[in-house]
């Protein structure tokens, strides 16, 4: 499995996560939760997302937005 880019994002302060930043962050889905959510690894922390509108899998990786899989990528994410 290759290794996450490195994102320069927001860490998690209060309730704001890293995966609600202004731009949508690659991460790596590790475990299906059922009802259309997944828990994701940010290279940083765990955190839990939807994906209600990718299909996905664990080992994808998806791009997040405000905790929202907006796409799956099929191809090396630029850092």
């Amino acid at each position: 499995m290759s290794e996450l880019p490195v994102v320069n994002a927001a860490h998690c302060e209060g309730d704001v996560c890293i995966t609600c930043g202004d731009v949508a962050v690659p991460v790596r889905i590790t475990e299906l939760l059922g009802d259309g959510l997944a828990m994701v690894d940010t290279g940083v922390s765990s955190e839990e997302v939807s994906i209600a509108l990718v299909t996905a899998g664990i080992g994808d990786v998806v791009l997040v937005h405000a905790k929202e899989a907006i796409a799956v990528v099929t191809e090396p994410v630029e850092s």
